[in-house]
């Protein structure tokens, strides 16, 4: 579900923002969402390491390896095998 929110900006960079959506076809709340979702993806460490791992579990999977092969990966890791 979405919300609203006020923001107050200054009057030229509200007039920038709105210049450079017209430029991109977008409307000034599109922009806006689109700079606050990258911010929050850039700085949302939680989010980062839940793809991470995501994507090392899938190429495990993709490799065929078991849950059996990583433990015993992280347990030579651990004793300092290779």
């Amino acid at each position: 579900m979405s919300s609203q929110m006020v923001i107050r900006m200054e009057t030229q960079l509200k007039q920038r923002l709105a210049r450079l959506a017209r430029m991109e076809g977008k409307t000034t709340s599109r922009m806006i969402r689109e700079v606050l979702e990258s911010h929050i993806k850039e700085r949302d460490i939680a989010s980062y390491i839940d793809d991470l791992w995501s994507r090392i579990g899938k190429r495990l999977k993709d490799r065929g390896a078991t849950v059996h092969d990583v433990e015993k990966a992280i347990r030579a890791v651990r004793k300092g095998d290779k």
